[in-house]
């Protein structure tokens, strides 16, 4: 099997590193944290670059590439921690080219491509606790069209973006909708996240919306597998940068007259925070490779994968905070935003308690290993 990534893959790799390195310095981050959470100047550029149309198909506008893809832009993304939220227009630009009517593609797919539309998945309810199938929001047909009521929690960048892919109940199994931001009953409350991004609370109450598909649910497993995955390459980019910052501090520090570098018992826990971080890279690579595999083989492997992803998040994140000491945890140190960006990144799509019950719950007699 051949794991070398081809040469228009390493290219795009090195125009989004390009642009991370150039154009996205930890200044800008900060202050576009300051701002808020969310920069529509960087979200242009990196419109520019034709990342939002990444998984669009060339006929609507966009790349037409895949999860490959994905998880190298994802990776070096990771990399800058940048906060806007680029993995959503991956999962809507899948999503409605996968399932949305031919005048919905037309309307959107094209503007999502172009940067000009941010279109995000509102599925989060308070008392899902990650469960996806687990929704309270009701649709119902008005005319023509529908009208949506519910509310949606941690919204990424929901008071900034232009529409909403909204699951919903009609007639008894979970639709999925389109709702633009700008209809009458629609209010979203935005709030700073603990990585440095923005999130909302989205009320719908009464919105007009746009039917996506009636087998909602498969139409959401799959978006968030979607994102499962590129929160797996995303977080590959962080602890990458996290071990290469502790590295260098370790080189630079010095305790008795020495770098603390030399110590072997501290040598010892960045091996073990590289081997971690390894061992997230296969999983990585494994998750985005089954994301066009059956629903079944696919969900399972994302559960895997991020339930991997999670514990070596967690321990990358708090053995470099522990080998920094008190400057790890400094808002104007680097490796502080790395650490809160792990954290997050470790919740998002689920924590990694409910990706092992669901890694449990979807075990086969033989647990995967024979045949």
């Amino acid at each position: 099997m051949d794991f070398n990534f081809s040469d228009d893959q390493q290219q795009l790799r090195d125009a989004v590193a390009k642009w991370v390195e150039k154009g996205y310095g930890f200044e800008r981050r900060r202050a576009t944290e300051a701002a808020g959470g969310f920069s529509r100047e960087a979200w242009d550029e990196l419109a520019e670059l034709g990342l939002g149309g990444l998984y669009i198909p060339e006929d609507e506008g966009g790349l037409g590439m895949g999860p490959v893809e994905g998880m190298v832009v994802m990776e070096e993304l990771g990399r800058g921690i940048v906060v806007e939220p680029l993995a959503q227009s991956f999962i809507a630009g899948a999503l409605l080219a996968g399932h949305a009517d031919a005048d919905t593609k037309d309307s959107w797919l094209p503007r999502i491509a172009g940067g000009q539309a941010l279109v995000v998945l509102a599925y989060q309810e308070r008392k899902a606790r990650y469960r996806l199938d687990v929704c309270d929001a009701k649709a119902q047909q008005a005319g023509d069209g529908f009208t949506l009521h519910g509310t949606k929690s941690l919204v990424p960048a929901g008071d900034e973006a232009d529409a909403f892919l909204v699951p919903a109940q009609l007639d008894g199994q979970i639709a999925l909708f389109l709702v633009e931001r700008a209809a009458d009953g629609v209010a979203a409350r935005g709030y700073g996240t603990q990585d440095g991004s923005r999130a909302a609370e989205v009320v719908f109450d009464g919105a007009a919306a746009t039917l996506v598909t009636r087998d909602g649910l498969a139409a959401l497993e799959h978006g968030v597998d979607i994102g499962i995955a590129s929160t797996c390459a995303e977080a590959v980019g962080v602890m990458d940068q996290t071990v290469a910052v502790t590295v260098e501090y370790m080189n630079t520090r010095k305790q008795f007259g020495v770098a603390i570098a030399t110590f072997q018992a501290l040598r010892h826990r960045v091996a073990d925070m590289k081997m971690q971080l390894e061992l997230a890279r296969s999983m990585s690579y494994y998750a985005s490779l089954k994301l066009n595999a059956p629903a079944a083989e696919r969900r399972q492997a994302m559960a895997r994968a991020k339930y991997q992803l999670g514990v070596s998040m967690r321990f990358v994140g708090q053995q470099s905070v522990q080998l920094h000491g008190g400057i790890g945890v400094t808002d104007e140190y680097i490796g502080s935003h790395y650490f809160r960006k792990l954290t997050q990144l470790e919740m998002t799509f689920g924590d990694s308690m409910h990706h092992l019950g669901e890694v449990s719950a979807r075990m086969q007699d033989t647990a995967g290993v024979f045949a």
